[in-house]
């Protein structure tokens, strides 16, 4: 269905690494505005759309997600990468290593599990569409708290600033299906009636 490039949709180069920030980035990997549950609620939603162009919109930003969350955990490999247990425990990672070592795990930066009781799907077009225009505002604000933390190191902040660029345009394309979609329903319908020859 896809082709796999075997590259980052933007790369991510980072030559110091840094636990500490790795601890707050991880909570856009698995935390509750993260790019894991954004994909999988785009990616169910899109099913209970009423039109194919809504349905190409949310599977499009569903899967775009997906490499969102491909850049994430490489992120924070890079930022762990070499790091010495004494130093992921310094950081506040200690928790976190002795369940997972170096592997990324989906959890927030306060250590709590992904869960998927962070998102919905209703099967209501308009309902579903005005969760995912929050879900992309939610994002776009922890990514720009996540630059604000990681502000002295610009290898770290340059991947962030893409992903809240395109958190942005997530929330655009959102805005056009829910109109399409509102427009449609608004619409009257008209029904021939049969005239009768008296």
């Amino acid at each position: 269905m896809w082709l796999y490039q075997k590259k980052l949709e933007y790369p991510v180069n980072i030559k110091n690494p840094n636990p500490r920030l790795a601890k707050f980035i991880i909570s856009q990997y698995g935390g509750p505005n993260g790019e894991i549950g954004a994909s999988m609620r785009y990616i169910s939603q899109r099913i209970g759309m009423p039109d194919q162009k809504s349905k190409a919109i949310l599977n499009d930003v569903g899967t775009e997600e997906l490499a969102h969350l491909e850049m994430v955990s490489t992120m924070v490999h890079q930022l762990t990468d070499g790091v010495s247990p004494e130093e992921l425990e310094k950081a506040g990672l200690g928790d976190y290593y002795t369940d997972h070592g170096w592997g990324t795990y989906p959890q927030s930066a306060s250590g709590m599990a992904f869960s998927a009781q962070t998102l919905q799907v209703t099967g209501d077009p308009i309902a579903d569409l005005q969760e995912d225009l929050a879900a992309e505002q939610k994002a776009r604000m922890t990514y720009e708290k996540l630059i604000d933390l990681c502000a002295d190191d610009p290898d770290v902040v340059d991947p962030l600033r893409f992903l809240r660029e395109r958190e942005i345009v997530h929330f655009q394309r959102f805005g056009e299906a829910l109109n399409n979609i509102q427009d449609k329903l608004s619409k009257t319908k008209f029904y021939m009636n049969q005239i009768v020859d008296r």
